[in-house]
């Protein structure tokens, strides 16, 4: 509500403003409290007014302890009051307050350390004044609770990057042994660091590390260390593992402001924990009838919505479209993410949003916006009407960006709408900012253009010629942008967003070769970075690959875990065996395995699956992954995981399971399957996908497996019972054969490789071991010019599956 708001930015202020005087160092002679007696009556107050009063009546004999006591105590006051309660704005206005500031801004240089509360403006003199005699003794010696108090000031007043808080950051650094408080040194943190080095941020992640150690530390300081995470833009898995075990500790004090602010610090930083995902879900569902206003209720609903069951989640999308028209134009965007977030398309509250959207619209800023029309379309809205809105508020935006990203950002979720005539302003917009773009915005415009020339909607004059001009100009931009590139990490950096059909087919190959040109510049820092590049490019790069493999075995000790489960990933996909094959994957496994406690149950799942791909059964792991007890806590935890992920490590449980009873008899894991394979693949037996099987007689001729009462598996799976090796080979007569016919299709190869990766290699061993003679027909070979005609393809197959060559 409106006079919500202003309570809310008048406390801000005052929050701030109150610690402007924290950082006064220099101490002044004067009367102890106790042979004071005005200051005896000032702290004897218990109101506001009596304290105005006192200061009205004693105006000439107000020393700077005076003041100091009195602005501390209008503080203390208003702090004691539930926050509708609080009256900032009578405090600040009052005549007698504005006497303290002006005693306050007399005597600054005589004030002594203590904790004044100033209820000002920002920009009010006496803050200036204030901020000047604090940086004059920052040289001085340093009070660490003082100066993070300042600072933290500094940093609510928005003065991030003044030369004042790089002073701060000065002293920091230079005496950051000497913290011992992990209080204080997260708020130290979370106010410097805009101006703060790459080498001093990581000495601070050290310290923070080396703090976060200890017994009891408050959650709150956690939440801290997060956020300092997310100002930095850094993802390091870590720190923010030891946040989570605090968090965990400290269950009995969150509250759904706290998980909401968690889940997305964790979103911002790519981190999950199903574990944290469980007690969310049960603190909040205890307490899911207890939040009645629109702000809680919002919070609410971002963090339980997708982890509730049913019943539950339907209670709150019942609540969300009650208090639709109560929702701010924030709250409304947290319910829309929300809802896209958990696919959910529930066509009631679909409609509730965007009947109330309208009153919004003009609130939301640029980026607010793209966000907006990119889950309305995510979310098959089909609202015209607001579409056409959104696209004009969009289009006003695009003529006055000057930011490349913005304008990016802009055209790309424009191109998402309904069809429109797109206008040759775009295109102009778009060509005005190619040249200061990155490669994300590059791949964002190409995207848009191609659509709409494909869908034509370019309609003026030589549309279709401009288009290809402009398209032309963008691939070169591109390849400006790579070929000026001399750092690594920063290129690694650019490349985190890229994806999409231009950069596939246009730049792929360039950043490849720029990747080895930088290839001196791996180290065990930016190895995680550029595993996930090649993972996501589908691109098998020996010399890249090999020295990551190299890289990665020398600093092993180095390298967080979960990031060479990432690392192992690559290899074992790709099918790649480094020159030292051996070494590589022993060295990894060594270090997985002696730190198995770092992974949650459906990572280890996950690696126990990559492992198995490339061949690689780690005794410890098998065993503590097929373990009634850890079955038993992956089935609680998949419950709370989204289900694209949740499908994933059941369906990779699966084929690990079907992995070991082939390859590891020796641990005498059952196969256990059989309601799932029942469920996803209709057979309740251990089952693999094939195009065909047939049997062929020890002549090589085709068999008739009806004839002679032989067993063949229908056309698109083979099965069979537990003795898994020998049942299928004593169905057959003697000299027989069965064949398994499988087409690969591009995605069984690496981009532009005809090297099988890893999963098509292991069901061709799998196959194997269970006595099929395995036939692959790649597409490279099927759909080429030698296999044109139907009569050479027949003998094409012919050859393959009757061994003649």
């Amino acid at each position: 509500k409106p006079h919500t708001k202003v309570f809310m930015r008048l406390h801000s202020k005052m929050l701030c403003l109150r610690q402007v005087c924290l950082f006064m160092l220099r101490h002044y002679q004067v009367r102890t409290l106790s042979s004071d007696l005005l200051l005896s009556q000032i702290n004897s107050c218990t109101h506001e007014d009596e304290v105005f009063s006192l200061v009205g009546r004693n105006k000439a004999r107000l020393s700077e302890k005076h003041v100091g006591i009195a602005l501390n105590l209008l503080w203390q006051l208003q702090k004691k009051r539930p926050f509708l309660l609080r009256t900032n704005d009578y405090v600040r206005n009052h005549s007698q307050f504005l006497t303290l500031c002006i005693l306050a801004e007399k005597t600054v240089e005589h004030m002594e350390d203590e904790t004044i509360v100033l209820n000002v403006e920002d920009h009010n003199s006496l803050a200036e004044v204030l901020v000047t005699e604090a940086w004059k003794r920052l040289d001085r010696q340093v009070l660490w609770p003082a100066l993070s108090k300042f600072a933290l000031c500094l940093y609510k007043q928005h003065r991030r990057f003044s030369p004042v808080m790089g002073k701060v950051a000065q002293v920091v650094d230079m005496k950051l042994d000497s913290i011992q408080d992990i209080r204080i040194l997260s708020v130290l943190m979370i106010s410097i660091s805009d101006v703060i080095s790459q080498s001093f941020r990581d000495r601070l992640l050290q310290k923070a590390g080396q703090l976060l150690e200890e017994k009891e530390v408050h959650f709150n300081y956690a939440k801290r260390i997060l956020q300092f995470l997310q100002n930095v833009k850094l993802r390091y898995h870590p720190l923010v593992e030891r946040c989570n075990k605090i968090f965990l500790k400290n269950t009995s004090r969150l509250d759904v402001h706290s998980i909401s602010l968690i889940f997305g610090l964790y979103e911002q930083l790519g981190f999950d924990s199903a574990e944290f995902r469980l007690v969310a879900k049960q603190l909040l569902s205890e307490a899911v009838d207890d939040y009645y206003d629109p702000e809680t209720f919002a919070k609410l609903f971002f963090t339980l919505a997708p982890l509730a069951g049913s019943t539950v989640r339907e209670r709150l999308l019942v609540t969300a479209v009650r208090m639709a028209e109560e929702f701010s134009c924030h709250q409304v965007l947290v319910i829309l993410k929300t809802m896209q977030k958990m696919k959910c398309r529930d066509s009631h509250l679909l409609k509730k949003m965007t009947s109330v959207l309208h009153k919004h619209l003009d609130s939301y800023h640029v980026l607010q916006l793209v966000k907006l029309t990119q889950y309305l379309v995510v979310l098959r809205c089909h609202n015209l009407e607001l579409f056409a809105k959104l696209k004009m508020l969009l289009f006003g935006f695009l003529k006055s960006s000057v930011v490349p990203a913005d304008t990016a950002a802009i055209i790309r979720v424009l191109a998402m709408l309904p069809p429109f005539q797109v206008e040759e302003i775009i295109i102009n917009k778009a060509a005005a900012v190619l040249p200061q773009c990155r490669l994300h915005h590059l791949n964002c415009i190409a995207t848009a253009l191609v659509k709409w020339n494909h869908c034509d909607q370019l309609h003026w004059q030589n549309s279709s010629e401009l288009c290809v001009k402009l398209l032309q100009k963008l691939n070169d931009c591109g390849f400006q942008r790579l070929q000026k590139a001399n750092n690594l990490n920063l290129l690694l950096e650019e490349l985190t967003h890229v994806n999409g059909e231009w950069f596939e087919e246009v730049m792929n190959e360039e950043t490849m070769a720029m990747c080895q040109h930088l290839i001196d510049q791996i180290t065990w820092a930016n190895v995680l970075q550029l595993s996930s590049f090649l993972m996501k490019t589908n691109h098998r790069c020996p010399s890249l690959l090999d020295r990551i493999a190299s890289v990665t075995v020398e600093n092993i000790d180095k390298i967080h875990p979960f990031e060479i489960y990432s690392i192992l990933f690559l290899f074992s996909a790709l099918n790649y065996d480094p020159p030292a094959n051996e070494e590589f994957f022993e060295s990894c496994i060594r270090h997985l395995t002696s730190n198995l406690s770092c992974f949650e149950t459906h990572h280890l799942v996950l690696l126990g699956h990559v492992l198995a791909v490339a061949g690689y059964f780690p005794p410890v792991l098998i065993m503590k992954i097929f373990n009634v007890f850890f079955l038993s806590k992956l089935d609680a935890q998949l419950e709370v995981l989204p289900d694209t992920l949740k499908q994933r490590v059941r369906l990779h449980l699966m084929k690990l399971n079907r992995a070991v009873c082939l390859e590891c008899p020796e641990f005498h894991i059952p196969w256990f399957h059989e309601h799932y394979c029942q469920h996803i693949f209709h057979n309740s037996l251990l089952c693999f996908l094939t195009d065909f099987e047939c049997v062929l007689d020890e002549n090589k001729k085709p068999f008739s497996c009806m004839a002679q009462n032989i067993p063949l598996d229908d056309m698109k799976r083979i099965h069979l019972r537990h003795d898994i090796k020998d049942e299928g080979r004593k169905a057959l007569p003697p000299g027989a054969q069965r064949i398994a016919l499988e087409f690969l299709d591009s995605k069984a190869f690496s981009k532009h490789s005809h090297h099988l990766k890893g999963e098509p290699a292991v069901k061709k061993r799998h196959l194997e071991m269970l006595g099929y003679r395995v036939v692959q027909i790649p597409h490279f070979e099927w759909n080429s010019m030698v296999l044109s005609t139907k009569g050479e393809q027949l003998e094409y197959l012919r050859r393959h599956l009757y061994g003649i060559h």
